[in-house]
């Protein structure tokens, strides 16, 4: 109202006298601001981009190009993890063809490489073991010559996996890799006889002390028709 008040104050005026000089109508308008029914200044806080300059106006797309920038920095870090993951799912591929390829190979049957005669410094030459080898490790036991009875059976057992069964076993390896081999080339019968004669002899020459005599005998009175000898693998 005073506003309008004075702006008809001056018309009135400029109809009367001659036009107001930009001074005067400075002064005015100044007057008027800072009269106190209107209140003064005021200031008005507002958030925007840092990278925007220009100050946000009606139908601004800043925050749906952000938006976008968002999708598309998910949509490239999504590509890499599909790029990483399928990487790495190559390379276990891999390794895991050439743990089968080592595994199974049949090595007996390679160019120039002799089976061994020695694993982990046990003879398993044929002809260094007796043709009964479960009668013979029973006879052994109960004469009291427990240990050699356990020897013999697993010193015949590997003998008959290398050479009946062609189980790729080498000079160098262990009770355990011996196992793994057995479980992946011959059946479930064969399988849990080795097992049960392995743990036999592991507590007996690392842990020691003997099975009892009932598992004892029962692994020599099966020796021979899981492990026959001659078998075909």
């Amino acid at each position: 109202m005073l506003l309008a008040l004075a702006i008809a104050l001056a018309a009135a005026q400029a109809v009367a006298t001659d036009p107001p000089a930009r001074e005067e109508v400075r002064r005015a308008a100044q007057e008027v601001r800072s009269h106190p029914d209107l209140g003064g200044p005021q200031k008005e806080r507002t958030l925007r981009f840092k990278s925007s300059d220009k100050p946000r106006q009606s139908g601004d797309t800043s925050g749906l190009r952000w938006l976008a920038e968002l999708l598309r920095w998910i949509s490239e870090t999504s590509r890499l993890l599909v790029w990483v993951g399928g990487a790495v799912l190559v390379a276990l591929v891999l390794v895991g063809l050439w743990r089968w390829r080592r595994e199974h190979a049949d090595w007996a049957g390679r160019t120039g490489e002799a089976l061994p005669s020695h694993v982990q410094n046990l003879d398993i030459r044929p002809e260094s073991l007796p043709a009964d080898i479960g009668a013979h490790a029973a006879r052994l036991w109960q004469a009291g010559e427990s240990r050699t009875a356990l020897s013999l059976l697993y010193r015949g057992a590997l003998s008959r996996l290398v050479h009946g069964h062609a189980v790729p076993i080498r000079a160098a390896s262990t009770e355990g890799e011996c196992l793994a081999l057995v479980r992946s080339r011959l059946d479930a019968p064969k399988v849990m006889f080795f097992t049960r004669l392995v743990l036999a002899w592991q507590q007996s020459v690392y842990g020691g002390r003997l099975v009892g005599a009932e598992e004892a005998l029962a692994l020599c009175s099966e020796f021979d028709v899981l492990l026959a000898k001659g078998a075909a693998g």
